[in-house]
């Protein structure tokens, strides 16, 4: 049985969110105040916020400016802006003017990729920033303006779609059109239907999702929980936010059905903090459903069925986008991952059999639903079937959302995306997979060359080994610290990067480099330890001619040793002596 501080202590977050709207700092009495009415230590209270990158301690301004600096930012006038923002304020990164009116700090990935270069501040946000309308912005803000009306509205720039009989996700929808299955259907029947679908989950694991629901239904409990995960934190990644944007009553329905599924009363949406502009617009369809009798109490299905959704407002922590840290997240903890004892649909939120799906695969269960299963398994591949999201960005002409059938030949998405001379492609973020030439023959589906998300293009002008620091720093920002392989071995690996982009390697370090992440893959808690070096490894195997300059065995910094230099004067003194014996 849950104690009731158990419960209290869920509210954390938006306890730590209502002091800092107001305060735009968490004080230290306001740490005592929210230890008092949870129940906590006021040095437990602070271990969790000081867990998140957006809970500031300190002042953090009136406006607080949160800059990308992913990499492709970097590589979108990123210092240009960086430099026009502490122009104008007066400050450095880092830092807030001395009448706390502004704040400046950097960020990672915000899911605004196609739209460099790009910020938030008080999370609304600017896109395409040019060092003019920086100045504009910052004007208009001392002159009174709220950032809320003068922010932009991100577009939801849409490149490519599937003929209009084979688009599945971005077309007009009816709100309610898919709710007629609770009706007419058994959860049991339901979950027969996803899992006939093959739908997998849309994140990156592709777990069967009627599997996965079908366990959590089996475990006996006097509640269970739908979790949407609406974080997604890696870079170049962005298809979520256009789902919530254009179609947030596709998500409400999938998780409507998905909670009848398994038995849920309850359905949580875990958003992160970047997308905190998207809250109201989610909340007023909410509400829309409320009105209507599809959430908030009794719904007509045929059987007995109470279901609601809230927000849960994350806080900018990339490893919450690990299930079970999400879980933890949600529960008032730092978010850190669990150590896989039992799986969410066992033992998730609250110790009840919960049910993660992201936003994508809950945005599907809708479609197949007024689809059909049958057309669905028409479209894509055997394994692979319907159709999948992909976030593009970086060097190519027509940065945007993508919805491609699965097994769609890599080639054809390079001449759709305007990519000319691609060098380098980054495939699901930088825990993914690194293409070269060799790779673009290849076809995009489960059983040739999967892809989570995020498409980056890099062409020959940038730098692999600056792309690679990205990364590294990264992951070692995002890591959570909790096992030592993930922390001090991705610590490790960047300085390797900062030896090798000085021209300080040797070949030792690529064989070191191979044999640590062999041991952070195998030893690591959860995903961002198993998947973090995954980019290092694929471009020194496929761009060799990339470490060729890196690698100096014998210069004045790396002297090798070679026998033969080694004893030619001693050789030279022995024969000479040997001479004057004669």
């Amino acid at each position: 049985m849950l104690s009731k501080d158990t419960f209290n202590r869920s509210n954390l977050l938006d306890m730590a969110w209502d002091v800092q709207r107001k305060k735009r700092h968490i004080g230290r009495d306001d740490l005592t105040k929210i230890a008092q009415e949870l129940n906590m230590s006021r040095t437990e209270v602070e271990g969790v916020l000081t867990f998140y990158h957006f809970f500031h301690r300190k002042p953090a301004g009136k406006f607080t400016i949160y800059l990308n600096d992913s990499i492709i930012a970097k590589q979108s006038e990123h210092a240009e802006i960086l430099k026009a923002f502490e122009k104008k304020l007066g400050i450095s990164v880092g830092h807030v003017t001395s009448d706390e009116m502004f704040g400046l700090f950097r960020t990672p990935c915000i899911g605004l990729s196609d739209q460099e270069p790009s910020c938030l501040i008080n999370f609304k946000p600017f896109v395409n920033l040019t060092s003019e309308k920086v100045n504009q912005i910052i004007d208009m803000l001392r002159n009174g303006s709220k950032p809320s009306e003068i922010c932009d509205i991100p577009k939801s720039t849409v490149q490519y779609l599937p003929p209009d009989n084979r688009t599945v996700f971005l077309k007009p929808f009816n709100v309610f059109s898919s709710l007629h299955q609770i009706k007419s259907q058994s959860p049991e029947e339901l979950i027969e239907l996803i899992k006939s679908s093959k739908l997998g989950g849309c994140g990156g694991a592709f777990f069967p999702t009627g599997l996965k629901w079908q366990f959590c239904r089996q475990n006996k409990a006097d509640e269970r929980f739908v979790v949407c995960n609406a974080d997604e934190g890696e870079p170049g990644t962005f298809k979520d936010r256009v789902l919530l944007e254009a179609y947030p009553e596709l998500l409400i329905e999938g998780m409507i059905i998905a909670g009848y599924a398994i038995g849920a009363k309850q359905g949580i949406i875990y958003l992160r903090a970047e997308y905190r502009y998207l809250a109201k617009k989610i909340k007023a369809a909410l509400k829309n459903y409320r009105d209507h009798g599809y959430l908030g109490g009794r719904i007509d299905a045929r059987e007995d069925f109470e279901f609601d959704i809230r927000i849960q407002l994350g806080a900018g922590a990339y490893v919450c986008g690990e299930e079970t840290a999400l879980l933890h997240s949600m529960e008032g903890k730092r978010g850190e991952p669990g150590t896989k004892e039992y799986f969410p649909v066992e033992r998730g939120y609250l110790g009840k059999p919960t049910v993660v799906n992201n936003v994508e695969t809950l945005c599907a269960v809708p479609r197949i639903l007024n689809m059909g299963v049958d057309q669905w398994l028409e479209l894509g591949t055997e394994k692979s079937p319907g159709t999948k999201l992909l976030s593009v960005s970086g060097d190519c002409a027509k940065p945007g959302i993508y919805e491609i059938e699965w097994g769609m030949n890599m080639r054809t998405l390079i001449d759709l995306m305007g990519a000319e001379q691609p060098y380098m492609i980054q495939f699901s973020g930088p825990s993914g997979t690194s293409l070269s030439e060799a790779d673009f023959d290849r076809d995009i589906c489960r059983e040739d060359l999967v892809c989570g998300g995020s498409v980056m293009v890099f062409n020959k002008t940038r730098n692999l080994l600056q792309i690679l620091k990205s990364y590294s720093n990264f992951f070692v920002e995002e890591s959570c610290g909790i096992c030592v392989p993930c922390r001090t071995g991705n610590f490790l690996l960047n300085k390797k990067i900062d030896k090798l982009i000085l021209g300080h390697g040797e070949k030792k370090d690529l064989e070191d480099i191979k044999e640590w992440s062999h041991i952070i893959k195998t030893t690591s808690r959860c995903g961002l330890g198993t998947m973090s070096s995954n980019s290092l490894e694929d471009i020194i195997r496929k761009f060799p001619e990339v470490f060729k300059k890196s690698i100096s065995d014998n210069t004045d910094f790396n002297k090798a040793f070679n026998l033969e230099t080694a004893t030619q004067d001693y050789d030279s003194i022995i024969n000479e002596m040997m001479s004057d014996y004669e």
